[in-house]
């Protein structure tokens, strides 16, 4: 077990990490330890600084970051985090005032590490490598809070909450504090390139996690060559894309591989572990999901063929298209239905049953997902594929069929879920396989990746795109799409690439699948200016496989681009302003 994760657990046992009142800022983070006394002894201020990583745990921080792809293109929630796409938001928002307490609980901690450490008795080396590690995470809590609110109040040191009264520095003022305190990492000597797997200090910041976030900070402020040049030197403090498989790469055997640059730490024992795999599983995943989370069917269908050629429903089925979408779920429908399922679904469904294949089927619908991007079949469990489940701790392998049958341990094994009376796309990735994987549904063993290398990657494709070295950049993409089985770009008349345009889009799309699940897509159609063409186009919404509305997404405007400062914020301190659009 890493240093770092046996940390946690100690720390988090001495030093009692209360939360806030009132969706404030903690400014009291130690609670059973004084401030003043946490920095006296060097196992206090291991404590300490530990305490800072642990804000990565909080949701919208860092282990949750998933459920921001309910708000990104590639996923749905099916649960009550959908405000937002209802265009019914308001300032009140738990949301909003969530992701801002948290960060800034996060930078307090911070700060006050940073403003103590110079006095701890500790070597320099020791010293100089926390005081780095303390102002990583600082610049990436202003990052992600910078990101969302364009602009919000730079505190640099402790503070009373009763001396919380500075309105919002300038978008630009944040980056630039930013790109200082990584550039104070990545000038630290004592921070080391990266740690190898098995060494007990995986998980902390490295001078290659610091690159890696100057570089997506520059992506930000479009100053593409110095993106370019820290993008570069991640690869050269030798971090790499993963080739043992895409699938593989989210299992706990390769986390810390030398793609994964910065991550979540977790271990297999409550409240240390990730609740992802509930989140993302079915009824019949390990010890049964809720699969609160389901992939965005329209994004599902825009995974492309293997060879490069565009996903076209028509090219399975003629017509396709332009059929009632209720009528398309004949396809989808299980071989040798009976009269009874028959009936019901030409009544319910609207279905036209005189295109149903009683022993055919699901042969003809498989093929709409054979000789895919193999990230599909990775991240998504599709209509008649498998899955290793183990409801009640004991392995068996199900199948996606519709209308379900059965039960959880007994054939003919079809795969429930907590939505069954409709029937969707759900998560493969990050759910557990089997019975073995993980010790319990809430407390994955495997950690969450912030920063991977295939970002990185993807930040340097596109960096030397936007400066006009387009052919420049098309190795880069194609790193990734080799590594994912896909054909490669400008190896046919499919991936031939049409100008810087055109590879734009490119590289957009390939991060939308390469990070589906992550929570990297939301922010990156934010940055873009993307996310009311990518996922409010018109019909968009939670739909059924077959493109049956649910409900709708409803775009609020332009000004959701920004978030609010939370209200309970504002009415606490008057100097901070509501962002233009929103009304309390």
């Amino acid at each position: 077990m890493k240093i770092l994760k046996n940390i946690f657990i100690l720390a988090t046992t001495a030093v009692a990490l209360s939360s806030c009142d009132a969706n404030l800022m903690d400014t009291n983070p130690y609670g059973s330890i004084n401030s003043s006394k946490m920095w006296t002894t060097e196992n206090l201020a291991d404590q300490g600084v530990t305490s800072i990583y642990s804000t990565l745990r909080n949701d919208y921080v860092g282990l949750g970051l998933y459920k921001l792809d309910c708000f990104g293109v590639t996923s749905n929630c099916s649960g009550n985090d959908d405000a937002i796409l209802k265009g019914n938001a308001t300032t009140n928002s738990g949301l909003f005032s969530g992701y801002w307490q948290l960060h800034y609980e996060g930078i307090q901690r911070a700060n006050d590490a940073i403003v103590h450490l110079p006095g701890a008795p500790l070597t320099d080396v020791k010293k100089g490598r926390l005081i780095a590690e303390s102002k990583f995470l600082r610049a990436y809590f202003y990052y992600k809070l910078n990101m969302v609110y364009k602009g919000v109040p730079i505190y640099l040191e402790p503070i009373d909450l009763s001396k919380c009264t500075k309105g919002q520095d300038t978008e630009q003022a944040v980056w630039d504090q930013v790109i200082a305190d990584l550039t104070d990492c990545i000038n630290e000597p004592n921070l080391p390139n990266r740690y190898a797997k098995g060494n007990a200090n995986v998980g902390r910041v490295t001078k290659a996690a610091a690159y890696a976030l100057r570089g997506k900070a520059y992506l930000w402020l479009k100053k593409w060559a110095e993106a370019e040049a820290d993008f570069r030197k991640v690869g050269d403090a030798g971090c790499a894309l993963f080739q043992g498989g895409y699938k593989e790469l989210f299992k706990e055997a390769n986390e810390q591989c030398e793609e994964m640059i910065f991550s979540v730490q977790n271990i297999g024992l409550a409240g240390y572990g990730n609740g992802i795999s509930k989140a993302f599983g079915s009824r019949v995943s390990f010890q049964q999901g809720w699969n609160t989370y389901l992939p965005n069917t329209d994004f599902v269908d825009s995974y492309e063929c293997a060879d490069g050629k565009k996903f076209n429903w028509d090219d399975v089925i003629p017509n396709y298209s332009t059929m009632d979408t209720k009528a398309r779920s004949v396809y989808f429908f299980r071989d040798n239905m009976t009269a009874k399922e028959i009936a019901a679904m030409a009544k319910d469904q609207k279905a036209d049953m005189s295109k149903y294949i009683p022993t055919g089927n699901e042969a003809r619908i498989l093929k709409a997902y054979n000789n895919r991007d193999p990230r599909l079949a990775a991240t998504i469990i599709t209509p008649y594929s498998t899955f290793l489940g183990a409801p009640a701790a004991v392995n068996y392998t199900y199948t996606l069929r519709w209308p379900y049958r059965g039960k959880d341990n007994e054939a003919p094994f079809d795969v429930r879920t907590d939505t069954n009376n409709s029937f969707y796309y759900l998560f493969r990735k990050f759910v557990a396989e089997g019975a073995n994987e993980i010790p319990n549904r809430e407390y994955s063993g495997i950690d969450f990746p912030l920063i991977r290398y295939a970002d990185v990657v993807l930040g340097l494709a596109e960096a030397l795109n936007e400066q006009g070295k387009t052919d420049d950049a098309i190795p880069f993409v194609n790193m990734v799409r080799k590594r994912a089985g896909v054909a490669e770009l400008n190896s046919n008349t499919y991936t031939a690439v049409a100008g810087q345009d055109n590879l734009r889009e490119r590289i957009r799309n390939e991060r939308r699948w390469e990070f589906n699940g992550e929570g990297v897509n939301f922010f990156d159609e934010i940055r873009w200016k993307t996310w009311k063409e990518s996922k409010f186009q018109k019909g968009a919404g939670l739909k059924q496989i077959w493109g049956q509305s649910q409900y709708e997404y409803s775009w609020a405007g332009d000004y959701i681009y920004t978030w609010p400062v939370p209200k309970v914020e504002r009415q606490m301190n008057h100097n901070l302003s509501l962002a233009p659009g929103w009304i309390d």
